[in-house]
């Protein structure tokens, strides 16, 4: 799995970033997707002590908000301030268990208070950057940005492309109408998330002493402790606890700061959220189609190199193409479907996120490609669910084109429904063995699991969980004619589970 080219590289102490000796984060991920963050945190935030559990990916890092921004296979950033053993609830009265979620704060309130002034700290340092940034720009362009910002406050993200008919937008009509391009209401959606994030940097600001701060507390609870207690039970313990011992005050509408707290059997974990908004929440996309997490990890995957040549054949709203364009810049992207309407979908896109240059869409079927035998560098696709689509003989179909137009060594990346994997495993018409093996091997400075002690086999549990929903299928999918398998990943759709399937050519298929 390649890094994303072009990435900053990490802030380290000599830039002034107030992480010295790096600071502890956890990431929320998509199940199944832990893999692909912990080789992201990796590659561009030169992370290290890097572990996981399903769903979270813990990991120390020097990098700065800005460049933690980036993450592309996470869907929330957290501070971390405590990660332990899970409470031991069972034949333990409701007193007990109280006083033990009491002691998540009061058994060490150093560790709350280094976490919220190395908060403060990195929101102060991320706010300082960005006026000196606004300072070095000329005059006219921060007038400009500041009204972008005004009118984006007043909007909804998805009504930017009415802005000039909209009556509040007065400032916009000073800059004038006729100068505002496309690529304006990009920065407009972009402003939007910014705001927000300023929004905290003023909060943090205002609460710098720490009796003055205001809180709520954000809980999760799963498995014995989510059978005894409800979220709304163990916010009122930790808030308790917290005004007690900090003298902070609770606000659930407008806070400085959210506490989150996850408590199962496995663990419990207590974090800062870094962002309001979500990592996972694309500005630049308008109509969003397959989750872009889902479609930048399909990418990342596919390990595209500057002047590839990338299609996804069945492109819908074109997600994943949006998500590689925005990473891998330097390559020529073509996306194909046969519905119109998905079409103007992805045209709608493309121009919300300034990438009409990049990528070119075609109406064809993906069983009829207009495209010459062995074109194609890269295929990515999320084939088609649902019930009309005649998964036998159209997954055959498909598959044959798509290795008619791959050029030898190419690679194809696809993300499958389980009755589509299903049936590659039962196909009978290969006659080429399974050779390859899966990449999947320990890599350094990653562990595989989250026992905080090394203790009592949970690394050996989760390690031999995750490998055995990877390889599933693996060892057993059959593709078609020259494509060999060589990854599969087993994740979460929400409601259901896909596969990420990687393939490639290994000799001329002869059509």
């Amino acid at each position: 799995m390649s890094g994303a080219p072009g990435e900053t590289r990490p802030t380290g102490p000599g830039s002034g970033s107030p992480l010295v000796e790096g600071a502890r984060f956890f990431c929320t991920a998509g199940r199944g997707l832990e893999r692909f963050l912990m080789r992201e945190v990796r590659a561009r935030l030169a992370a290290t002590q890097i572990e996981y559990i399903s769903g979270k990916v813990f990991f120390t890092t020097c990098s700065d908000l800005n460049t933690l921004k980036k993450l592309k296979s996470a869907e929330r950033l957290f501070l971390l301030i405590k990660k332990q053993f899970p409470l031991t609830v069972f034949s333990a009265s409701k007193g007990k268990i109280f006083k033990e979620l009491q002691k998540l704060i009061n058994d060490d309130p150093g560790s709350w208070l280094n976490a919220i002034s190395l908060w403060k700290s990195l929101l102060e340092l991320d706010a300082k950057n960005e006026k000196l940034s606004q300072e070095s720009s000329p005059p006219l362009k921060r007038k400009v940005e500041e009204n972008e910002i005004i009118v984006a406050k007043k909007l909804k993200t998805e009504q930017m492309q009415e802005l000039q008919e909209n009556r509040e937008c007065q400032l916009e009509k000073q800059i004038g109408e006729e100068t505002l391009e496309q690529e304006d209401f990009i920065t407009k959606r972009e402003d939007f998330q910014e705001e927000e994030f300023q929004n905290d940097v003023e909060k943090a600001i205002v609460g710098h002493n720490q009796k003055d701060l205001t809180f709520r507390v954000s809980c999760r609870c799963s498995g014995a402790v989510g059978k005894t207690f409800t979220a709304q039970e163990v916010g009122r313990i930790i808030g308790i606890a917290l005004m007690k011992q900090f003298g902070w005050k609770a606000d659930l509408r407008n806070p400085n700061l959210e506490i989150f707290i996850h408590l199962n059997d496995i663990y419990s974990v207590v974090g800062i959220p870094v962002f309001r908004v979500p990592l996972a929440n694309r500005a630049y996309i308008q109509t969003a189609g397959l989750r872009s997490t889902i479609a930048w990890a399909m990418a990342s995957l596919a390990e595209i190199q500057a002047g590839a040549l990338v299609l996804d054949p069945m492109c819908g709203l074109g997600t994943i193409l949006l998500e590689a364009a925005k990473e891998w810049p330097d390559v020529y992207y073509v996306g194909a479907d046969v519905s119109d309407s998905q079409l103007l979908g992805a045209h709608d896109n493309l121009k919300a996120a300034g990438l009409k240059d990049k990528i070119e869409l075609l109406k064809a079927s993906v069983i009829e490609l207009p495209l010459p035998s062995e074109s194609v560098d890269i295929i990515i696709s999320d084939i088609p669910f649902g019930k009309k689509f005649k998964l036998e003989k159209d997954i055959k179909s498909i598959l044959q084109e798509m290795e008619r137009v791959l050029r030898v060594d190419g690679a194809i990346v696809l993300l499958l429904s389980e009755d589509h994997h299903r049936c590659l495993q039962d196909c009978e018409e290969s006659g080429i063995p399974l050779n390859s093996k899966s990449s999947h091997i320990d890599e350094p400075g990653m562990k595989k699991c989250l026992n905080p002690e090394g203790e009592n086999g949970i690394s050996e549990t989760a390690s031999s969980s995750f490998q055995a929903s990877n390889q599933e299928g693996l060892d057993r999918t059959s593709p078609f004619g020259s494509l060999v398998p060589v990854e599969c990943y087993k994740v979460s759709l929400g409601k259901t589970d896909a596969f990420i399937s990687k393939y490639r050519k290994s000799h001329s298929s002869g059509l």
